[in-house]
């Protein structure tokens, strides 16, 4: 892990903090899960804390949604209101950004999660989430593509309106302000 994906003793302490309110505050986002396991997860995984500080920089607000027995892993997602303000206006993909010939976005939303070490939810896990609250009312978010869609240079999106989950398709190199991507991270 490089120096520059590293957090000090204060910022991961800081961190844990944040992320400790934030699981008393939203119980129901992770019944019969224990704080103090996923706290001991979180101290013997700097790399992973590092991952959910960007989350939480790019204003995500990453939660604990689901435990998985087999892997003892924590599945953290974003579970901001709507879609992280930090993580919005992108394009889908390094191909998508490439074929603009103007008007190019800052970034996309694939490259932009490899670089804070995350991945994007997939149809599955965003429709999971929206079992857990409300999200994206406003906004929209991107979500992984199958590949015979973005093959055909398609992307898809996922948003609540009228009180429903619904799966959109876009042109892979399309890009709007109210549009990010929400990640999840494995502790």
């Amino acid at each position: 892990m490089s120096i520059k994906n590293k957090l000090s003793p204060d910022e991961q302490s800081e961190l844990i903090d944040i992320l400790k309110t934030r699981f008393e505050k939203n119980p129901a986002r992770h019944e019969n899960i224990k704080w103090e396991n996923v706290q001991k997860k979180l101290e013997s995984n700097p790399e992973k804390l590092w991952s959910l500080s960007e989350m939480e920089r790019t204003e995500g607000e990453p939660d604990v949604v689901d435990y998985d027995k087999k892997s003892d892993e924590y599945l953290f997602f974003d579970c901001s209101t709507e879609s992280p303000k930090g993580r919005r206006s992108l394009c889908y993909d390094r191909k998508a950004l490439d074929s603009r010939k103007e008007n190019k976005p800052a970034n996309n939303a694939i490259d932009l999660a490899n670089e804070i070490g995350v991945e994007i939810l997939d149809e599955v896990q965003y429709r999971h989430l929206q079992s857990l609250g409300n999200f994206d009312l406003k906004t929209s978010s991107w979500v992984k593509t199958p590949e015979d869609i973005r093959n055909l240079g398609g992307a898809v999106f996922c948003d609540k309106r009228y009180n429903t989950v619904f799966l959109y398709h876009n042109g892979a190199e399309s890009y709007y302000s109210a549009r990010g991507f929400r990640g999840f991270v494995k502790v």
